[in-house]
């Protein structure tokens, strides 16, 4: 039974509101329901109940055979009622009962009846109902009336029908194919509705044909497409069909940028913005295609409509990201949203200012931005802190200006992720502008001695013991230090016994004080600070029952290497036997996950989409998918695994990507393929590669994949050996061989007899940078300054004319496959020079370092000075070969 309904007042949390579904019992909901049964229907009970009905069912409730059965047959006989409200919740109870087969038949007379009535809403709510419910066979009954629904003369009868299409096409796209003329005729329609559904159908029809989508779009461009809502969907299907012609290598003039440009004198404001948005996300954009779009969203900035407003700084905020200097017009307008009612376009605005504004207008937008904090949320906040330190990387001289800023808002309140925003942004600069170390390092000191969030604190400490010794006065940053042993929780407590230690093993000077120190850190009440405070006192004391070689001191104070997560996995996985724990030979490369893969984890993606996945994720994965493999056993350490290499389009017949797996002597290309036809079975699958354009290579080994059903996916394997600890580079051609059965989908029985068939891949190519792993390393110039001067190696490069430094940088990145280090990879937009930093594991398990640094002339010309530091002064010279020959 529903609560009453009590009076809020103050002392009520927020959460607790009213609900009038608080109370409902699925028994007691069922005993109501016997009044469908009444000679006498009630329509307002009926509607009452089935609404109970259809909150249980979406609340997760589940009904037993028995129980939905009995009310769907109570609800079938409310058909008599001639209540238009509580029809329309008989067709809503029906679609979400979902009934079997045998039951449908029971309810269709009663849908086509009400289909072929003079009622409108009638016959749309049937045509939705029926098609929901309804299998392949009594689809093809019921074929003829769902067509003629589709240029039915009302526009909601017709709508209802395009969009029911738009379901049954997921599942019965052979039968939706055959209505294209009468959808067709939809697209004509003079209903806004209609045109903007039978659009949404004819594209998901012509879907998987690329040539028939231009076609389409082609054909509609002209002008024959006038309502608003079918323009913006006109205006997307347009940017895919330009993006598709730009990755298929057609150049050139974009023969459809006409179109959207057009579109920005349309009359109608979605219209507008729909074309305004996609000029500024089309690849490679260029300043003369983004200056009417900038224009018109620039007179949207002083609109009197916030949803205006928002949309063109959102907009504006993201174009900011790429091309700053386009968006540099729009600023005066921008600065008068800051003091927007709405905190959305505030916060847009502001950090939309804090990328494209010059050097003198920063101290006044910071005041500005001082006063504005303070109204807006957690997640604002964290945006705005951001873009500041955004700003700070592109204008080191304010560096100050900022940083107090940045320390003032952190003795404010707020919550942990706004707090991580800030100490990252400060560490940020920390590490890319030298002289602001000092005074950061101080606030963070000052931060944690108020900081209530146990893993900030951990990090701080960590960062201080890297940066804090290299200062010109460590001894300052001691006292805040070791206040954390007393003052702190256990974990912080740990943490800051290991920072002393370092100080105290970096700094000669401090040694005898921070011994001291440790001394009192034996009698702590925590195992871990008690165990940590001996280990390190015994160390910085010489004590000879501790080994205290050059490699021990430099694992317990230097910088770690590895990733801590592969380490952690290492360990978890380590078994205890006389073979001890090798640190080498935990996987130095960690694989970033794109967000969109973190939020779907668990799901197994199924349908043309499906992406065939490793047996098991990971470097750990493969290693010991390959160990398992006889033919691969023996080629020894794994060194690389690379990210999945595409080699077929999306939405083909087969899918198939492939995987470079880089030993010492060997290279095995994994082929995870899938078959997308549930009408086929295939069997001896195999990849016949053609390594005619990679003399250094010979085929070693392969193994066939015996078996691949529908959507199941399969792996199927070829080596190559090649000289030992050498960068062989080259092309290799692919086809895909197999046997085909036909399937009968009703019985999932495959035919005895099979075609041999082949299909031809994308080529694949091992460069360079498969030979070398990207691994990070805390203190880039600890590092460097760690390997010996004399092997370091050095010259000039020209790079010829490039659009900008960041487009230069990014190239070598990507030609080494190296991992940037301190964030030295962003380039200021207006910068003439930049020095990147990059850091890396070369096969054979050695050590790089890269400084390079670059410079641009008037006439975009790029010359570039590499100094390259290795544990081995032959890798060394082999990185210069890589870059001259690339």
């Amino acid at each position: 039974m529903a609560q009453p309904l009590v009076k809020k007042d103050d002392d009520h949390d927020d959460e607790l509101e009213y609900s009038p579904f608080m109370g409902i019992e699925k028994g007691a909901v069922l005993q109501e329901a016997r009044i469908f049964n009444d000679s006498q229907v009630d329509p307002r009970r009926c509607s009452q109940v089935i609404t109970k009905l259809v909150y249980l069912l979406n609340q997760g409730e589940s009904f037993t055979k028995v129980e939905a059965t009995q009310v769907f047959f109570s609800v079938t006989k409310l058909f008599q009622s001639e209540d238009t409200g509580l029809r329309r919740m008989v067709y809503l109870i029906i679609k979400e009962l979902s009934p079997s087969p045998d039951e449908v038949i029971m309810v269709t007379s009663s849908l086509v009846k009400d289909i072929n009535c003079n009622i409108e809403m009638y016959k749309a709510n049937a045509i939705r109902v029926l098609c929901r419910i309804i299998d392949e066979s009594l689809l093809t009954h019921f074929e003829r009336i769902l067509k003629q629904a589709i240029v039915d003369k009302n526009p909601v009868v017709s709508s209802a029908a395009l969009v029911s299409g738009l379901h049954l096409l997921k599942t019965y796209p052979e039968i939706i194919k055959k209505w294209n003329d009468e959808v067709q005729q939809g697209i004509h329609s003079r209903s806004s509705l209609v045109q903007f559904h039978a659009l949404a159908l004819t594209h998901q029809i012509r879907l998987n044909d690329r040539l028939a989508v231009s076609k389409l779009v082609g054909s509609l461009t002209s002008g024959s497409v006038r309502a608003p809502l079918a323009q913006c969907l006109l205006i997307r299907y347009t940017s895919q069909v330009i993006r598709d012609m730009s990755n298929h290598g057609q150049s050139g003039e974009r023969p459809l940028y006409e179109f959207l440009e057009s579109c920005l004198r349309h009359r109608t404001e979605m219209v507008i913005l729909e074309a305004a948005r996609a000029i500024t996300e089309l690849d490679g954009v260029t300043s003369r295609e983004l200056t009417p779009a900038i224009t018109v969203l620039q007179l949207f900035l002083s609109s009197p409509r916030p949803v205006l407003r928002f949309a063109a700084v959102r907009t504006l905020n993201k174009v900011a990201m790429t091309h700053p200097m386009a968006v540099t017009n729009c600023n005066i307008d921008m600065e008068s949203l800051i003091s927007d009612q709405n905190r959305s376009i505030a916060t847009l605005a502001i950090t939309t200012l804090l990328k494209t504004g010059n050097e003198s207008s920063v101290e006044r937008l910071m005041k500005q931005i001082t006063n504005f904090m303070s109204d807006i949320a957690d997640e604002f906040k964290t945006v705005v802190v951001e873009a500041i330190r955004s700003l700070c990387v592109k204008f080191p001289l304010k560096y100050r200006f900022l940083m107090t800023f940045l320390s003032n808002v952190l003795r404010e309140e707020g919550g942990f992720e706004y707090k991580r925003a800030i100490v990252d942004s400060i560490v940020t600069i920390i590490r890319d502008i030298p002289d602001a170390k000092e005074s950061g390092l101080l606030h963070l000191c000052e931060f944690i001695e108020d900081c209530e969030f146990t893993y900030l604190s951990t990090q701080i400490l960590h960062f201080l013991g890297i940066e804090g010794p290299n200062t010109s006065d460590p001894s300052k940053y001691i006292r805040y230090i070791y206040n954390r042993v007393h003052l702190e929780n256990a974990t912080v407590r740990a943490a800051a016994v290991s920072t002393l230690a370092k100080f105290g093993f970096m700094v000669e000077s401090l040694k005898p004080r921070i011994t001291v120190l440790l001394k009192r850190c034996i009698y702590d009440s925590d195992d871990e600070v008690r165990d940590r405070a001996t280990l390190f006192l015994s160390v910085l004391g010489g004590d000879d029952t501790v080994d205290t070689d050059k490699d021990s001191k430099e694992f317990l104070f230097g910088s770690l290497e590895v990733p801590l997560v592969n380490m952690e996995t290492s360990l978890k996985n380590y078994e205890p036997s006389e073979e001890v724990f090798d640190i080498n030979s935990v996987p130095k490369e960690v694989k970033s996950q794109p967000l969109a893969e973190k939020k779907a984890q668990g799901k197994k993606p199924t349908g043309l989409g499906a992406l065939p996945a490793a047996p098991s994720s990971g470097f750990d994965g493969y290693e010991k998918l390959l160990s398992s493999i006889p033919e691969f056993a023996a080629f020894g350490k794994l060194f690389k695994s690379s990210s999945h290499v595409e080699l077929t389009e999306a939405e083909t017949e087969y899918a198939v990507n492939v995987v470079k797996h880089i030993f010492d002597s060997h290279v095995v290309f994994q082929y995870n393929c899938t078959n997308t036809i549930p009408e086929q079975l295939l069997e001896r699958v195999n990849v016949i590669v053609d390594a005619s354009e990679a003399e250094e290579f010979s085929e070693a080994a392969s193994k066939a994949l015996n078996s691949l059903p529908y959507d199941s996916p399969g792996q199927a394997f070829v080596a190559f050996e090649k000289p030992a600890g050498v960068p062989a580079v080259g092309k290799f051609s692919n086809t895909l061989t197999f046997v085909v059965k036909e399937v009968d989908t009703s019985t999932g029985e495959a035919e005895d007899d099979g075609v041999e068939d082949e299909y031809q891949l994308e080529d694949l190519e091992i460069v360079a940078a498969d030979y070398m792993v990207k691994v990070g390393v805390s203190n880039f110039r600890n590092a460097w300054e760690s390997m010996d001067e004399e092997d370091e190696h050095v010259d000039e490069y020209g790079l010829g004319q490039r659009e900008s430094l960041g487009e230069a940088i990014k190239a070598v990145i990507d030609l080494l496959g190296m991992q940037s280090c301190e964030g030295t990879e962003t380039v200021p937009s207006n910068a003439r020079s930049h020095t990147c930093l990059l850091s890396g594991v070369y096969i054979g398990n050695v050590k790089v370092l890269v400084r390079a640094q670059f410079g641009m002339d008037s006439t975009k010309e790029i010359a570039m000075k590499l100094a390259v530091r290795a544990e081995d002064v032959s890798v060394a010279e082999a990185i210069h070969e890589i870059v001259a020959n690339g």
